[in-house]
């Protein structure tokens, strides 16, 4: 069914000139379409259906719900002849009952969302939402970092640098693991990262020249150096006048068996010692804070400590 004729008899009924008078604004389910129009659902699909066949609208499902809405490749003269029909009809009382209708159901989506995040406010970072993760918004966190040099010390196998590289202009991974280094490069060469390079090395004493990066970071290796004051006075010394460095470490905890568990040789450490670290080897704008607590035991914490380097 493709010729004007046909168009017009297809136009010429009018619970179709309505349906389409409806999908011109917006795209609606059959269930809001049955709302506005006050018609049993079979009526209202049998004649969806024809203005399917017609090439007028297009449907799609969104589990149970079907939603339709004007075809987007509609032809130009189809679409002056159906905006033509419905602009004939605009004044008739139906027409006015159908936009006021619809008015009344788009108001009621609103208030459904409304409500929804009015009950969750305060609580959407404790509660599920799908498809909010926090690896899913570190991957866009990450996403905006500059055309920088970083330095990720103690990187392990360097899942933080892995995604670091792909913006920014040289990402050093550092670790004093040959089988961490060995399996990063496997992995930056897998992915071809090529501004992405792994060396085998102390974060006590970091092999990279003075002022050679603009970001040094040290996610949770802190507690697994032997002297983490001379772990941050490294990364101060690497970094360019007005570098940043970023720490992610354990609260100070109790949990004994970290030791053995996870080779950790300091029970994480308090607010006041990572800031006391970053000032005594020199940055300035220090700052620290809880940013995660666990909800099982033993319930660790995570700081985020940050500072500049200062300087020219």
């Amino acid at each position: 069914m493709n010729s004007s004729w046909d168009h017009l008899k297809i136009l010429s009924d009018s619970t179709r000139l309505r349906l389409l008078a409806l999908l011109l604004k917006e795209e609606l389910s059959v269930a809001e379409l049955q709302e506005i129009l006050g018609m049993a659902q079979s009526r209202i699909s049998s004649q969806l259906a024809l203005l399917r066949q017609a090439g007028f609208v297009s449907d799609r499902r969104e589990g149970k719900k079907a939603f339709y809405s004007l075809r987007a490749t509609l032809a130009p003269k189809q679409l002056a002849l159906l905006r033509a029909a419905c602009d004939s009809v605009a004044e008739l009382p139906e027409s006015g009952e159908d936009r006021d209708s619809l008015d009344r159901v788009l108001q009621k989506r609103r208030r459904v969302s409304e409500q929804y995040f009015n009950l969750i406010a305060g609580k959407l970072g404790k509660n599920y939402c799908p498809g909010r993760s926090w690896e899913a918004i570190g991957h866009l966190a990450l996403r905006l970092v500059p055309a920088i040099t970083v330095a990720d010390l103690g990187a392990g196998e360097g899942l933080i640098s892995q995604l670091i590289a792909h913006r920014a202009e040289r990402v050093w991974c550092i670790d004093n693991s040959e089988r961490m280094v060995e399996v990063g490069t496997e992995l930056a060469k897998k992915n071809g990262l090529a501004n992405l390079t792994y060396k085998l090395g102390d974060i006590e004493a970091v092999p990279l020249p003075d002022k050679s990066v603009d970001l040094a970071i040290l996610s949770q290796a802190l507690h697994h150096a032997n002297h983490p004051q001379t772990a941050v006075n490294e990364a101060f010394r690497i970094l360019k006048p007005g570098g940043q460095v970023l720490i992610l470490d354990l609260n100070e905890h109790n949990y004994e068996k970290a030791h053995e568990q996870f080779g950790d040789l300091w029970l994480g450490f308090k607010e006041s010692a990572l800031h006391g670290f970053l000032k005594k080897a020199g940055f300035t704008k220090a700052e620290v804070e809880v940013v995660s607590r666990e909800a099982n035991e033993p319930h660790f914490e995570t700081l985020l400590a940050s500072g500049v380097k200062g300087g020219r």
